[in-house]
């Protein structure tokens, strides 16, 4: 399983604005600056977010964005498929080789897998990512 970079600026930008936004919005440009992601990439991601309802946005001046809901209630898994889409594999080697059997027990051991994936990053909590 590969992580995408979109992700690993979503994780951050995530965390960045779940320690920052008790004091107001968080503005994408200070996460940006803060670590080195390009602004306009950043934007992109944090539509994603918002459009998942892991964040919300607010515009104009005291404008920016916050968590969607409590730091509890929100898991990596959320923010991993807010951006790379629902984890889960997309093998078809049973298709491709006619239902063998090798290729049905690989299948299968790559489902166990993801599942298994899936079921980390749902219990990762981002409240449990904050604690010191």
């Amino acid at each position: 399983m590969k992580i995408s970079r979109s992700t690993g600026y979503a994780l951050v930008a995530v965390g960045y604005i779940a320690q920052n936004y008790q004091d107001g919005a968080v503005l994408a440009a200070r996460v940006s600056k803060e670590y080195g992601i390009p602004l306009e990439y950043l934007l992109k991601i944090l539509q994603q977010l918002v459009r998942a309802n892991v964040l919300r946005s607010k515009r104009g001046p005291r404008g920016g964005f916050f968590l969607a809901h409590d730091a509890k209630d929100i898991t990596m898994l959320q923010i991993i498929e807010a951006v790379d889409g629902p984890m889960m594999s997309h093998l078809h080697l049973a298709e491709q080789t006619h239902s063998a059997d090798f290729a049905l027990k690989m299948e299968g051991v790559c489902k166990v897998a993801t599942d298994e994936v899936r079921k980390i990053y749902d219990a990762a909590k981002l409240s449990k990512m904050l604690e010191e």
